[in-house]
């Protein structure tokens, strides 16, 4: 089966990613699918790290967990849209907190998409195709 990074050559669709998870298992199995499929991935596993990352790694995608130890993804994602760095990024919130009211919270916050876990990859993969 080809993945959207084979089936374009290589890397030419590949999207500059920061994944942001306080799971250290969790993010590097994560990074490991996205760097598969073509994509450039930096991890870090708190608020403060991913913001201090933002200005010279320029993401295009943020996947942000919302459940951060100290500071909320939710506060992640405002702080992050007031950047020049990640102010027009798609940013994904990728949660095990799947109520209507946090998909609400997450698209007040800035985000983009509210995806739950496990991620559905194929709906990961057709987020950032587009």
């Amino acid at each position: 089966m080809n993945t959207t990074a084979e089936a374009s050559g290589g890397a030419a669709q590949g999207r500059r990613i920061l994944l942001v998870d306080d799971s250290a298992d969790a993010a590097l199995a994560l990074s490991m699918l996205l760097e598969a499929l073509g994509h450039v991935v930096r991890t870090e596993h708190d608020g403060p790290r991913a913001l201090a990352s933002i200005d010279d790694f320029k993401p295009d995608v943020v996947v942000l967990d919302i459940g951060l130890p100290g500071m909320s993804g939710f506060d992640v994602a405002r702080e992050m849209r007031k950047r020049d760095a990640t102010q027009h990024a798609l940013l994904l919130a990728l949660t095990g907190w799947g109520s209507d009211a946090d998909r609400r919270s997450a698209l007040d916050a800035g985000f983009d998409h509210h995806l739950t876990k496990p991620v559905d990859v194929a709906n990961l993969e057709a987020l950032l195709a587009g």
